[in-house]
Formats: C-alpha cells, structure tokens, sequence
C-alpha cells in the first residue's frame, strides 16, 4: 500500500527533517504486517523519534470489531480495555485484556451512538465507565455512566433533548468527557450541535466554569472535541473546527494560551498525556496521524513541539486515544479501518516509567 509522507509544518525544521529521514532509513515503512490470524490493517511509518511500536498481537480476535471504533478507555489497575463502537446490530462496547484477550460485549440499548468513552475511579474497588451519547433518538444527547459490566447507573443530561441548559443540565452530541481524580468532570459539548462549550462540574455535579461561546478567539470554541487535564492544574482541550489546541487554568476556567503551528494541515481530534508527563499525544483524523508533542513546563505554554509521528495508511481514520498510565502503552479507535489498535513504547523495555 502507498503511504502518506505528510509531515507536520513544525518537523519541516532542517534539524527534524534530517531525523526523519534518518529514522524513516533506519525503521522503514512497516507495511502490510500480519500476525497468523489478524484482520487488522497494520500499515504505519515512524517519523521523528521513535517512541513506539505496534502491538501485532492485539486484540487476539480482531474479527470481534463489528463496527466502527469511535473511543477507547484503559483501566490500568485491572488490565482491561474498553472499545466504543458503532452500527447497526453491533455491540456498542467490546471489554479486552491489555493482553488481548477478549472479556465480553455490552449489547445494551441504552446507547445509541457512542463517542467519546472514559474509565474513572480506576484505582478504587467499584470504577465507572462514562461514555458520550451523540445520538439523535430517545437516548441521545446524554452523558452515560455505566458499571464495568455495562449495568446503566446515572445518566447526565435530558435523554433525546438537544439543549444548552445548566439545570437541569443538557447536551447536544456531547464530545468527549474526562474525570479528574478528585471527582471534578470536564465536558467538552459540541460535536457539532448547538454548544460549543467546555464545561467543570463538582464532584457533586454542579457547574463550576463554563466557556460557551462559539467563534476563533482565545476562549471561544468551534467543535470542542477532545480533553484532558495534565498535573499542573491545566485543562487542555482539542478545538477541532479552529485547529488548535486551548489551554485553561483548572481551577478558575482562566484561559492560558493555546497552540496552533501544528495544525496548518488537520486538526487536533484527540488529547492525552503520557504517563511520564513528557508528551502529549494528539491525533490528527484526515492525515491519518498520531503526534506527540513536548509537554511544556510548569508556567509556560509556548508553541508546539513535534517530537514524533505515527503515519497510518490512508483511511484509517484515528479518532480517539487512551494510554495505560502504568505501562505507557497507547490505545487507538480507528473509524476508517473499524479497528482499535495497541501501540507500545519503545522506552525502558517497553515502559515510559
């Protein structure tokens, strides 16, 4: 298969160029590699540092991806992963080990199109799965929580009404949704409907912050699509339809700076950091391209840095991502190839840690 060669504007840099070429010479293309039994397309390039590698052996039974994988959440204590997926007569929800092996589906009626999908409370005795509702029926536009069996427990906002209400809450095809350890929860609400928002609520559920207004200015949104909180106290947010990266103060909702140099050719659909605090992994959907960018310092934002790429084959489609925070090893939902992949790093054997 032909590969993309497209490299970020932020690696065109002399120095970058050369280390690409160098690593592209060193690593190659590694195209067109089964493992006995596997479906999954495993076509990628390494541009820039190599930082990791695909797992060919995982999912042990990739015949088991019926549909089309929109999100994907780790529980790292456990050993299980969480795939989201999409269609028709198709589990909304496949359960794996981090090795492979697959646990069970959820065949539940309570999702309609599932989204963004995250694992909180990941070191008590009873996590939760939240999963984002896109769907357009009597049960979308809702944030779901659901036992790691997938029993329903709470639902956020009114099932099958789109809104932009505060209390009672309401979403229309909410994005993406991340659970700080404290309990606090940050929203992204706007895959495109009527919200563009990123929303704090307390543990208790109540609105913290909000910023809501649509547009290209610092603070304004257009398709909040993806975010995350670092150890800093910083919320960073992939605003897809401005091709930027927004960065907030997590306790007070003030805006910090954002990065946009990266993203001249596609935007950000995806972010999260590596458990090292080293880098950020962004995805990039139409130049079916996994990132990762230097994580700046404690007080400054700056520009982005590109230290690494993984270049899939075309149509992939790389929507959302999640990392082990034990292993470092990186997760990935691909629409286009209607897979999720396992990517570990090459660091320490294996381990960012």
């Amino acid at each position: 298969m032909q590969m993309r060669k497209r490299v970020p504007a932020c690696l065109i840099a002399s120095s970058m160029a050369s280390l690409a070429v160098l690593m592209m010479v060193l690593y190659g293309t590694i195209g067109s590699q089964q493992s006995g039994s596997s479906s999954l397309r495993h076509d990628y390039q390494l541009l820039g540092r190599p930082l990791y590698k695909l797992d060919l052996n995982w999912p042990k039974n990739p015949e088991l991806f019926t549909g089309a994988a929109f999100g994907v959440a780790v529980n790292q204590h456990a050993g299980v992963v969480y795939v989201a997926q999409r269609g028709d007569n198709v589990p909304k929800v496949l359960v794996f080990t981090t090795d492979g092996d697959f646990l069970m589906s959820w065949n539940t009626t309570t999702l309609e199109m599932p989204h963004g999908i995250f694992l909180a409370d990941a070191s008590s005795s009873n996590p939760t799965v939240w999963i984002t509702d896109v769907g357009s029926g009597p049960y979308g536009h809702c944030i779901k929580q659901y036992s790691p069996s997938g029993k329903l427990l709470q639902v956020l906002g009114t099932p099958g009404e789109a809104g932009s209400g505060l209390n009672p809450l309401q979403f229309d095809s909410p994005a993406e949704i991340f659970v700080h350890d404290s309990g606090e929860m940050y929203i992204v609400d706007g895959d495109g409907g009527l919200n563009n928002r990123l929303i704090k609520l307390s543990k208790e559920q109540q609105v913290l912050w909000m910023h809501g207004e649509k547009g290209q200015g610092p603070a304004q949104f257009n398709i909040p699509h993806s975010v995350t909180v670092d150890n800093v106290q910083r919320v960073w947010v992939a605003d897809r339809g401005n091709k930027r990266i927004q960065v907030f103060s997590s306790i007070t909702g003030e805006w910090l700076g954002m990065w946009g140099s990266c993203f001249t050719e596609d935007a950000p659909y995806s972010v999260r950091l590596t458990p090292d605090k080293k880098y950020f992994v962004v995805v990039q959907l139409n130049t079916n391209q996994i990132s990762l960018l230097e994580a700046p310092p404690v007080g400054s934002i700056g520009q982005c840095s590109v230290a690494s790429v993984i270049q899939l084959a075309d149509e992939m489609k790389p929507h959302l991502v999640d990392l082990d925070l034990k292993t470092g090893e990186l997760y990935v939902a691909e629409i286009g190839a209607q897979q999720a992949q396992k990517f570990t790093p090459f660091s320490l054997g294996g381990s960012f840690l």
